[in-house]
C-alpha cells in the first residue's frame, strides 16, 4: 500500500530544491566607444572656437598697432573667457557625442 506524504506550505517554500541551481559562467565583456576627431566639426564647437580665436587675433592686432590699453582690456576679458569657454565646450562635446 502506498503512503501519501503531505508537505505543509511553509515547509514547501523553506525546503531547499532537490536539483542544484546552475550558475551562469562568468564571461568578460569589453566596451569600446569609438572616438572620431571629425566629431569636433560640430557647428557649435566651431562657432565657439572661432569666436575665441577671433578675440585672441583682435588682441594681438591691437598690440601690434600700439593700442596697449585696449589690448589689456581684451586680455583681462580673455583671462576669464578662455577657461570658461574651454570647459563649457568640453562638457558640451562629451554630453553630445559620448552619450
Amino acid at each position: 500500500m502506498r503512503k501519501t506524504h503531505y508537505i505543509t506550505f511553509r515547509n514547501f517554500f523553506h525546503k531547499p530544491s532537490f536539483k542544484p541551481s546552475t550558475k551562469p559562467r562568468p564571461f568578460k565583456a569589453y566596451s569600446f566607444v569609438p572616438f572620431s576627431p571629425i566629431a569636433m566639426l560640430d557647428p557649435t564647437i566651431l562657432t565657439i572656437g572661432g569666436i575665441v580665436l577671433g578675440i585672441a587675433f583682435i588682441e594681438r592686432m591691437l598690440e601690434r598697432l600700439g593700442v596697449i590699453d585696449l589690448a589689456d582690456q581684451f586680455e583681462k576679458v580673455m583671462r576669464f573667457i578662455l577657461p570658461v569657454t574651454f570647459y563649457g565646450a568640453l562638457f558640451y562635446f562629451f554630453a553630445t557625442f559620448m552619450f
